[in-house]
């Protein structure tokens, strides 16, 4: 069965499902209890979140520091988890942040960006990964190249979420904002892949900060934005709706911690799931709302 690329996944994901991506970051004090006594607690975790959301959102995130933290069974459960999202039909995302040079760079593209029948490794390959690029644009060729090849996605950090992200991405370097001068180089890169009105090329730009939001906007008009945020940092739908563009499927809304933790360990795991569907329901509403508030200003 052929793979259909990034910007088919999203496009086809988000008219059926919407803008919300589920994010896992399996954290042991945040879930309940019932899972602490499972040695093999992190797949087991990995399992119930996926089966719940299955139907429900189009997409899902891994955050790969939590299973890393978890050595070998970690890592086993998100090999397996990656292939479970897969088979469910959801646009799987890493994010992993990586970005380093030359051959290191290379080689995380290789990890997970490239398919095993050119070279890659089938236990971590995703549809898309979020890098890094303040150590210059050179370390992002290598999984550009993968994006162009094999229709992959990357979300290249610009303007974060975190409290400390304006020391450096609201300064000015010769006139210019970091996080514009970041922004010129994605979107660069997006037109060089661009797929009609999508690029695999896109963003990750906080949903905590309006102002910025529509700056960089404007700047990215062919790129999906990855806007973490909503939630517990702070971020809300008017923030969302700054950056929107001119595509439904050009806004990506990430929830993690926002979905799955709870504060209450002692709940049943019939109780659990409910409240995941009722979390994603309420944040499905939030995205959507805003949205149908704009094309009613309009």
């Amino acid at each position: 069965m052929p793979q259909i690329s990034w910007c088919e996944r999203v496009e086809t994901n988000v008219g059926k499902f919407g803008n919300v991506v589920a994010g896992i970051d399996p954290h042991l004090p945040d879930v309940p209890a019932a899972f602490d006594q499972d040695p093999n607690w992190i797949s087991r975790y990995v399992d119930f979140v996926l089966a719940t959301i299955e139907g429900q959102v189009g997409f899902v995130k891994f955050q790969s520091a939590y299973f890393e933290a978890w050595g070998l069974a970690g890592m086993a459960a998100l090999a397996s988890g990656i292939k479970k999202a897969k088979a469910a039909g959801m646009g799987v995302i890493l994010d992993a942040k990586r970005g380093d040079i030359g051959p290191t760079a290379t080689a995380y593209a290789r990890a997970y960006l490239t398919p095993a029948a050119a070279g890659g490794n089938a236990d971590f390959e995703v549809d898309c990964i979020t890098v890094n690029p303040l150590m210059g644009p050179d370390t992002l060729q290598p999984f550009v190249a993968c994006a162009k090849q094999f229709g992959k996605g990357l979300f290249v950090l610009c303007r974060t979420s975190n409290p400390g992200a304006g020391w450096l991405q609201d300064r000015i370097v010769d006139n210019h904002v970091v996080s514009d001068l970041l922004a010129d180089l994605i979107a660069s890169l997006a037109e060089e892949c661009r797929h009609r009105s999508l690029s695999p090329i896109g963003a990750v730009v906080g949903a905590t900060v309006p102002e910025e939001g529509r700056r960089l906007r404007r700047m990215l008009p062919y790129s999906i934005i990855l806007a973490p945020g909503l939630g517990p940092q702070g971020g809300d739908p008017t923030t969302i709706h700054a950056l929107r563009g001119h595509s439904q499927a050009d806004l990506l809304v990430p929830v993690s911690r926002g979905l799955t933790r709870t504060e209450d360990r002692s709940m049943s795991l019939k109780l659990y799931s409910q409240l995941l569907l009722t979390r994603i329901a309420g944040f499905k509403s939030l995205v959507d709302c805003r949205e149908r508030q704009s094309s009613t200003q309009s």
